[in-house]
């Protein structure tokens, strides 16, 4: 179950990755966003309270922010244009490159602090000359690979939540904040949204390892 220990854990830098897909808004503990329910692991498996991907920053392309003004102008009977507005929404865009098809070479076990526990036996002791975890992990930064990603695609055909991870601190000063310039180890958006477009190559199938993936992916707010 996530909880502030386990996102700090899961993180490989000072920051958290910056996409989280999650089927819940999560709730907030220490001033920080939190997915409710459990990460979903290499076979798809999740609690029912919720679930929620990782996403891998490994060779991904800038993340694109298309705001939708959605109004109404017209212009008056004096020439003066005059605009009812209804709402902003947002769309966003961001591809892999040549991203690993898995993040790990078995279905991998995070404890309850994020850190992997792949390969650790009975009593948590590894055989001798055993590998560890990172020997088996294929992401840089355990984040989700190739059919990770698409997975989640194929079994969200309805809306979802992204968590961002960017510096808009002005997110943190409206809600009244007192440190917005301080929160760059959190989340700072979380938008409703669907997938408006998923589309992904086999560009390099490797050895006994994994393959290497091209996805581009787009979302738009519900």
């Amino acid at each position: 179950m996530a909880n502030s220990a386990y996102m700090s854990g899961r993180k490989k830098y000072g920051r958290p990755q910056a996409m989280l897909w999650a089927d819940n808004p999560g709730t907030i503990i220490n001033g920080s966003y939190v997915p409710l329910g459990n990460e979903i692991d290499g076979e798809g498996n999740f609690s029912e309270a919720g679930s929620f991907l990782i996403l891998s920053d490994d060779n991904r392309s800038a993340i694109d922010f298309t705001p939708e003004r959605i109004e109404k102008r017209e212009r008056m009977v004096n020439g003066r244009m005059r605009s009812y507005h209804i709402a902003d929404k947002l769309s966003l865009s961001t591809s892999w490159d040549m991203i690993p098809s898995r993040s790990f070479s078995v279905s991998p076990e995070f404890g309850g602090n994020g850190k992997p526990t792949t390969l650790v036996t009975e009593n948590n002791i590894k055989p001798f000359g055993s590998p560890s975890y990172k020997d088996q992990q294929y992401t840089t930064d355990g984040g989700a690979g190739g059919v990770e990603l698409l997975d989640w695609y194929e079994n969200n055909p309805g809306s979802f939540w992204v968590y961002l991870s960017y510096d808009k601190y002005t997110n943190f000063a409206e809600k009244n904040d007192e440190t917005p310039y301080d929160n760059l180890a959190k989340y700072s958006q979380i938008v409703e949204m669907y997938f408006s477009d998923f589309s992904y190559s086999v560009q390099k199938r490797g050895g006994s390892n994994y393959d290497f993936w091209n996805i581009s992916v787009s979302l738009e707010e519900v």
